[in-house]
């Protein structure tokens, strides 16, 4: 089944928001580059009809870039729509006459975790499940116990290898770049390692709030919405040792390795914030405790790693919004110009959004007699304008069966397992105001030494003292 591409394309929950802002435009881009041509079948209790949704297909469209008449065309002609009740089998049995000749199905839930059991099992009853493929949306569970049960109800009906557990991360360009970049290169590998690296650092931030989204993220709080899954598979993609032989697996058997490596992290090793006036967002309780900032210290404890701090932060309501790792490499044992040298002149970083480039810090001579030098940066920088957008490639590669960008059963399950201790109340809760970097006492984590390490704006991040190199 890993070989063939699937031959129709259901995706429930079609009358939602996911699917308005993510699912239509994707579609857009696999019929318009890949010559997708299945019946597309959506799935929603929403008292509609067909026409309908072609309509609201269109309106996404709209709002999302457009589409060439031809694209356009197509897509509306390859659309179906089935309205009913997930807990009702005729849902299920009018899907399957929707489905005629089609014999491997990919099913699409975006719906809530809660719905899963009940469209898994209505799958089965009805044969739309048998030689299909599913896939899930993150949240992947709520902590290790409902993570290993959710997979059970999915392993119910479909193997794992059927399985694609998606989180759109894993598909932007930059995240897999960050691949690319260390194994293609030769000059990084011997010194990608506990001998050169002093720390590691990994801010994800946001200028924006919870918006209209606080009755959910007031359950979740950022070690669920990022830490757990964004953060730790950029982590495991940073750290993780060269995938051995060509297999397909190989490169999600190191990730999980890696990954499994990490220690869970300490409850002394964490610290929790929220933003001033997070409280009074509607869907928030007004004596809520969740976290809108967190800051975590980890170790992974390999041969390759071992001692080395690792650094993740993410907040919302902070001064940029950027996704940043930086590798800060040792100094030399001994300074042989006698200057005080920032522990940070030499690093790597990598910007993964919103602009994308990839940063080696150096130092030169400054021009004159002394032999004084400064700071700079070798920057390459690329736009992202012409990046696969990011669900296009991940329904694409769910479509044909490639699960490598997909989170496999054994890796969300190691996720859990390093945040479980520190998920809910068992930190203190710091408050920290609108437009800075979290609450202060996050900089205890660093130590003495250590200073977190800041994205610059996109605009000023072209005026540092930088050589391009194009």
């Amino acid at each position: 089944m890993a070989e063939q591409s699937s031959d129709a394309f259901i995706f429930f929950g079609a009358t939602g928001d996911l699917a308005f802002k993510q699912i239509f435009p994707a579609l857009r881009g696999l019929i318009r580059d890949e010559k997708f041509d299945v019946p597309i079948i959506g799935v929603a209790k929403a008292g509609w009809h067909l026409e309908q949704f072609r309509a609201r297909a269109r309106d996404s469209l709209d709002h999302h870039g457009g589409a060439d008449p031809d694209t356009l065309r197509k897509l509306l002609d390859l659309l179906r729509y089935v309205d009913g009740d997930y807990a009702d089998p005729a849902t299920f049995s009018r899907l399957r006459q929707e489905l005629g000749a089609a014999q491997r199905p990919l099913h699409y839930l975006a719906i809530p975790p809660t719905l899963f059991a009940t469209v898994v099992e209505g799958l089965a009853a009805s044969g739309c499940a048998t030689n299909g493929r599913v896939v899930v949306e993150k949240p992947f569970g709520h902590d290790f116990a409902s993570a290993v049960e959710l997979n059970g109800i999915l392993h119910r009906c479909f193997p794992e290898e059927a399985i694609f557990r998606i989180d759109h991360y894993l598909g932007k360009e930059p995240v897999q770049n960050i691949l690319y970049t260390r194994f293609s290169n030769p000059i990084f590998e011997p010194i990608w390692n506990r001998t050169y690296v002093r720390r590691i650092q990994i801010t994800m931030a946001e200028r924006i709030g919870v918006q209209d989204r606080g009755q959910f993220y007031d359950a979740t709080g950022a070690v669920r919405d990022v830490v757990q899954n964004h953060l730790l598979q950029v982590l495991a993609i940073l750290t993780m040792d060269p995938p051995t032989g060509e297999q397909s697996e190989a490169v999600r058997d190191e990730k999980v390795r890696l990954l499994k490596a990490v220690r869970p992290i300490a409850i002394g090793d964490v610290v929790r914030g929220q933003y001033t006036g997070y409280r009074s967002v509607p869907g928030v309780s007004p004596d809520s405790t969740t976290e809108t900032f967190v800051a975590v210290q980890l170790h992974i404890d390999t041969w390759r790693w071992a001692d080395v701090p690792i650094y993740l932060r993410a907040g919302k309501k902070m001064p940029v919004t950027a996704t940043e790792v930086w590798v800060e490499f040792g100094r030399p044992p001994r300074e042989t110009f006698a200057e005080h040298v920032s522990p940070v002149s030499s690093h790597m970083r990598m910007r993964i959004s919103p602009d994308i480039d990839i940063g080696l810090g150096l130092r030169v001579k400054q021009p004159g007699e002394r032999m004084v030098g400064k700071d700079v940066e070798l920057i390459l920088t690329r736009g992202g304008a012409a990046n696969l957008p990011p669900y296009q490639r991940l329904l694409g590669d769910a479509l044909h069966g490639i699960g490598q960008l997909f989170a496999r059963e054994d890796f969300v399950e190691a996720q859990w397992r390093v945040v479980e201790p520190i998920l809910g109340d068992v930190a203190p809760l710091y408050s920290y105001e609108v437009d800075t970097w979290g609450p202060q006492q996050a900089a205890r984590l660093l130590g003495p030494e250590g200073i977190w390490l800041n994205p610059a704006p996109p605009a000023l991040a072209q005026a540092q003292d930088t050589a391009n190199v194009q």
